[in-house]
């Protein structure tokens, strides 16, 4: 497995136990319709959250939210409406950006983005 898609699923592994840890109730991950990827998603006070995770080792780069554009904001939004054709009845609905960033000498820094309607 390349470097870079190791990366990504050891940030999905930590997002997943971070989200837990912070009361959302993990209900997929990797969930696919059609070429649509949705990293996570979770519940949590009845609302719904679509989740892209973004890891990077340290800021050299950027944060890794820097990272995410408009498409990939616009693809996530229309795989969570495929997503709830399938599990209709949610009222509430939230599009996230989870971005992870790893460093040598200390724990992972996580910085959660709420509500991503409106990106770059």
């Amino acid at each position: 497995m390349a470097s870079h898609n190791q990366l990504g699923k050891s940030g999905e592994e930590l997002a997943a136990a971070w989200l837990k840890q912070n009361g959302f109730e993990l209900m997929h991950q990797n969930w696919r319709y059609s070429h649509y990827e949705i990293d996570l998603v979770a519940k949590k006070n009845n609302v719904l959250h679509f989740i892209e995770v973004k890891t990077r080792q340290g800021q050299r780069f950027g944060r890794p939210e820097e990272s995410v554009s408009k498409k990939k904001i616009q693809n996530l939004m229309q795989a969570g409406a495929a997503f709830q054709e399938r599990f209709p009845g949610w009222k509430r609905v939230q599009y996230n950006i989870l971005s992870i960033n790893l460093y040598t000498n200390k724990e992972p820094e996580y910085y959660l983005i709420e509500d991503v309607y409106y990106w770059k």
